[in-house]
This record gives C-alpha cells, sequence and structure tokens, in this order.
C-alpha cells in the first residue's frame, strides 16, 4: 500500500495533476467504492484466492466489477472506468473470468525475479521502456496456470508475461500479466514494491532464509545487488503503474 501510494504521490506532483483517492478495506471490512472513481487500483493478499468464493466481501467486489464492466461496454458513456489489478486482485479476476487454474505453490515464491515477455507483451504499452525480460518483486502462495486459451481469445485478453522457464524443474509457468480489456489490466508480480521497501524484507532473518533454502544463498545475494541497480527494480516501479495512469488520464482527457 505504501508502495502505490508514493507512485500515486509523485505522479501528482511530476505531472502537476491532482489525485484525489481513497483507500477501501475490501476484505476486511466489506468496503467496496461506488463507480464514481475515474481509476481504481486493486491491491495484493495475503490469502487464498479460493476460500473466499462466494463470501460477502467478494460478491460486493464483482458487483462492483460488473458494474464498471457495464460502464466500459456501454457506447454511449464516455467516463470508461480503468482498473489495475496486482497478485491476489489479478488470481481472484483470473477466476472470475475462468482464464486458467487457480492453484497453490509446491513452495512459496518471494524475491525479485526475471519476467519474460510473451509476443504480445513486446507490444504492450505499459512494458514499454522495460528491458525483455524486466525484474519485479513476485510474492505469492498461489497462481494461475492452465491457460483456457478459448476463453482468453473469447473476452479479448491477451496474455503479456509468463513466469520464467525453469527446464529442470517438471511445473507449469503461471501467468504473469494480462490485458483483460482496453480498461482492465492486472500483474501477479508486485509492479509498486520499490528498492527501499523490499531491501527491508530480503534483510529480515526469515525472508533471507526463505529464499536460501528455496533458491541458494548465490541467489539471495543477487537479489540484493539487484536493489542498486536502477535497470532493475526501479525501472519497473517506475514504468508500469505511472504509465498505466497516463493511458486512463490520457483516454479521459480525450474523451
Amino acid at each position: 500500500m505504501r508502495g502505490i501510494q508514493d507512485i500515486l504521490q509523485r505522479y501528482s506532483l511530476r505531472n502537476r495533476i491532482p489525485f484525489v483517492y481513497q483507500i477501501f478495506e475490501v476484505r476486511t471490512k466489506n468496503e467496496v467504492p461506488s463507480t464514481d472513481f475515474d481509476i481504481y487500483i486493486s491491491s495484493g493478499g495475503p490469502g487464498s484466492p479460493l476460500e473466499s468464493e462466494g463470501s460477502d466481501w467478494e460478491n460486493s467486489y464483482f458487483h462492483l466489477i460488473r458494474e464498471l464492466e457495464y460502464i466500459n461496454d456501454d457506447p454511449q458513456r464516455t467516463d470508461k472506468k480503468y482498473v489495475f489489478f496486482i497478485c491476489h486482485s489479478f488470481q481472484l479476476i483470473c477466476r472470475k473470468y475462468n482464464l486458467g487454474k487457480i492453484s497453490k505453490r509446491k513452495s512459496t515464491s518471494f524475491g525479485i525475479f526475471p519476467i519474460p515477455r510473451t509476443t504480445n507483451g513486446q507490444f504492450e504499452e505499459l512494458f514499454t521502456g522495460l528491458a525483455d525480460p524486466f525484474y519485479a518483486v513476485d510474492s505469492r502462495d498461489w497462481q494461475v496456470i492452465k491457460p483456457n486459451e478459448a476463453q482468453i481469445e473469447a473476452i479479448g485478453a491477451k496474455v503479456l508475461a509468463l513466469e520464467k522457464e525453469r527446464p529442470h524443474v517438471p511445473l507449469e509457468r503461471c501467468l504473469m500479466a494480462i490485458r483483460f480489456s482496453d480498461y482492465f489490466f492486472g500483474t501477479q508480480f508486485h509492479p509498486e514494491a520499490d528498492p527501499v521497501g523490499m531491501k527491508e524484507h530480503l534483510l529480515s532473518e526469515d525472508k533471507k532464509n526463505q529464499i536460501i533454502e528455496v533458491h541458494g544463498e548465490e541467489k539471495y545475494w543477487e537479489m540484493l545487488q539487484f536493489l542498486d541497480d536502477p535497470e532493475k527494480l526501479e525501472r519497473t516501479q517506475n514504468q508500469i503503474i505511472p504509465a498505466f495512469l497516463d493511458q486512463a488520464i490520457h483516454a479521459m482527457q480525450e474523451a
């Protein structure tokens, strides 16, 4: 949440665009925004994206998503609604659209990893200026695998990035980024993560031990080095969500 707010504040100052934003505790307090906002950022977890099915808060959340879809699908409406889904929210929206299988990972993924783009990802505007692969924070116990190609095509979505290949591990690569529509965009990874906050996590004893146990000590020290490289995490944080805001605001100005 701090990372998201930092991005909004920097964007507002740099572009001289005053933002009025509000934080809603969707899961803990069943607080759901109205459709009066222009842009929505739906945050990450923790928690299972399956156990909440049918719960009051999830029903309210999906009701909001449906209302935003109705607005976006109405050719008479010029006040289109833009939504960015992160991690847990990404898994929820993939389940809603039936775009793949939601499953628990064999082990927790936590750290800074390369994110390879698909062919569609090469042309994604929000990824402009990023390397291929680019680097991002991945922190999850769940994943979306076995993409439902027919359903993806049916709703006009595009898979933009996949989990890095692991030739020595016989496991499927999960979906890491999807453009669901002109207005809805989502990532499994955390584009809001910043080097300072991530360093605090990596230096904690439990996270250090967790990464070394799964990936080895060499990979752990490599991740720490990534934090000092402006072409890694910092570039991702400064690109993806700000580009999403650019896209939404420019479209609204034209409308």
